[in-house]
């Protein structure tokens, strides 16, 4: 018997599955379910997403895996995570591999400080501004957390002046080891050898400058002295 037109519309079961999980993590990134909250039960996802419950089941497994949800025994199913590539750069960040962390940091932040000299609007200078004030601010009260936190925010709003969805959420998935690196070269104190002016990669940001920009953005992310491994290639 050839199948109904009811049954013919519904999609098949990995599309069903593909089509809940991205409905999920619409939901994630829209702050429905914010980092640290829990999500809904099963029976409420069922109901709210209009699937069924091993449709749904296998979504938050999918998520569970990607390291985005994190289900914990008699409490629910909690988001950790917006990021999926995140959880995966932080269980590779090892006090070995930061010379590898400071290469890629140095690889997108150059490249976003040009196309950010570039590209900037209004209220990017402005954002770039507020956040270089409460960099400055954090150093001179010696708040080493608090200047941690300045200095990430300050070079992800010259990566989101550049305007390039794919590199802010790539750039977004290393923002722990960018703390990391950041936190580790300051040790406990903010001493004033360890200080590096972002002013001027402001400013050559700001001036449309995207040759100085990149220059700047480089100056102080310069990468180790390449060693070949024992045994050589």
């Amino acid at each position: 018997m050839p199948p109904s037109a009811d049954s013919a519309s519904v999609p098949p079961r990995g599309q069903r599955v593909r089509q809940t999980i991205e409905q999920l993590r619409e939901r994630i990134l829209a702050s429905e379910w914010p980092v640290g909250g829990r999500i809904p039960t099963e029976p409420q996802l069922v109901a709210a997403l209009g699937v069924g419950r091993n449709t749904v089941r296998e979504a938050v497994r999918a998520l569970v895996h990607a390291g985005v949800l994190e289900c914990r025994q008699g409490s629910g199913t909690y988001v950790v995570s917006t990021d999926e590539l995140a959880p995966v750069v932080a269980r590779r960040l090892t006090e070995d591999r930061m010379a590898e962390v400071v290469e890629v940091r140095r690889a997108f932040e150059v490249e976003a400080a040009r196309l950010a000299a570039l590209r900037r609007t209004t209220g990017d200078l402005a954002a770039l501004d507020g956040a270089l004030a409460a960099r400055e601010a954090a150093w001179r009260a010696g708040r080493v957390a608090e200047f941690v936190e300045a200095d990430a925010a300050l070079h992800t709003a010259v990566v989101a002046a550049a305007h390039n969805g794919m590199l802010a959420e790539l750039y977004a998935s290393v923002g722990a080891a960018l703390r990391s690196t950041v936190a580790q070269a300051m040790g406990d104190a903010l001493e004033p050898e360890r200080y590096v002016d972002h002013s001027r990669l402001v400013e050559a940001i700001r001036a449309g400058d995207p040759g100085r920009a990149a220059t700047e953005a480089g100056a102080f992310l310069e990468p180790a002295p390449f060693s070949e491994p024992p045994g050589g290639a």
